[in-house]
């Protein structure tokens, strides 16, 4: 039997590299040999024991693109070779959430290299359902960001982002990169990013950015001086942090909205200031990942040559130096993002 590399995180902190067999599919199943697999921040969480520890030892990875290895017998319309990727959300597929497209609520969900054995290894088994083939002239480095873009279209999406709307964006690492993209091309302006770190706030005035703020305590004055005095129509919390929410809260007008978006602790806990949200009628809504009709918006964006991709796929490292890679992406903040070559 064919074997592969896999990239085993045993215990928080720990990889273990591990031949072990290429998957086989079932009968609704495809398997994947993986080209690119982005680092995520998700994994992150997961590698440091903060997020689905109950699921070690777990191969992560999921922001995953390459070609059909090997389909199973009542797969039609795929064959061997196709340049795909895939929706890692996978539910029942009738229940009320599944048929809503709201696939994290399903009881009996499970997502691809969270739940289950993910892409940092050299094949991945998916349900052929959730497959979606990618145009020839796209790299597959540029396909991997089709998940985390997908993201970042669903809270787009979910707190509805007009033409014309001001946005702050809390956070300009990656995510927050996408976050400030995505709204300019929806025409939302002005579009303002919020980052300590020089680097990353640089990126972001790049990325389409109208202002950049790099000092946390002059948020909410400066968004007032960029909105006539108002405060930003919507506000996204891309960190996880739970004191951002109140930075949030003051930067948005009466009547705004904050898109809850960063993966924070199980334990982190906001105070709302209830009857002040009640009387500025002040929105609130949560999003996460990526399902569905998010993942072909994403990808055509990507196709297209909308979305800036350079910074995201300029730091590659092959399987063998997993370790390496997430130790990188997790320390070192110039590299914006880190994929994986299997």
């Amino acid at each position: 039997m064919a074997t592969m590399l896999a990239a085993v995180l045993e215990a928080p902190q720990r990889f273990r590299l591990e031949e072990r067999a290429v998957p086989q599919p079932a009968d609704d199943d495809v398997v994947i040999r993986v080209a690119r697999c982005g680092i995520c921040g998700t994994d992150l969480h997961i590698y440091r024991g903060h997020y689905a520890a109950d699921r070690l030892p777990l191969v992560p990875g999921h922001e995953f693109a390459g070609t059909i290895a090997a389909l199973g017998r009542n797969v039609r319309g795929l064959k061997e070779g196709d340049r795909v990727i895939a929706d890692i959300n996978v539910g029942c597929g009738h229940c009320f959430y599944c048929r809503r497209n709201e696939v994290l609520n399903c009881a009996g969900v499970s997502q691809i290299g969270i739940h289950r054995d993910g892409a940092f290894a050299g094949f991945v088994r998916v349900p052929a359902r959730l497959v979606i083939g990618l145009p020839d002239t796209l790299d597959f480095a540029v396909a991997a960001l089709t998940e985390p873009l997908a993201c970042v279209v669903r809270a787009a999406r979910r707190s509805r982002i007009g033409l014309g709307e001001s946005v702050l964006v809390l956070g300009a690492g990656p995510i927050g990169n996408l976050h400030v993209q995505l709204a300019r091309l929806t025409g939302a302006g002005p579009v303002i990013a919020a980052d300590p770190d020089p680097a990353r706030a640089a990126l972001a005035r790049e990325a389409g950015a109208d202002a950049v703020i790099t000092d946390p305590a002059a948020v909410a004055a400066t968004v007032r001086s960029l909105t006539g005095g108002r405060g930003a129509d919507i506000a996204i919390e891309g960190v996880g942090a739970a004191a951002l929410y109140d930075t949030a809260l003051s930067a948005i007008r009466p009547g705004g909205r904050i898109a809850a978006f960063g993966i924070a602790g199980a334990d982190a806990r906001w105070p709302m200031p209830v009857l002040d949200m009640v009387l500025k009628e002040t929105g609130l809504q949560g999003s996460v990942a990526g399902m569905g009709e998010d993942m072909h918006i994403a990808l055509n964006l990507l196709a297209l040559g909308r979305i800036r991709t350079e910074a995201f796929t300029a730091n590659v490292y092959p399987l063998a130096d997993m370790t390496a890679a997430m130790e990188r992406f997790a320390t070192d903040r110039t590299a914006f993002k880190v994929q994986i070559a299997a």
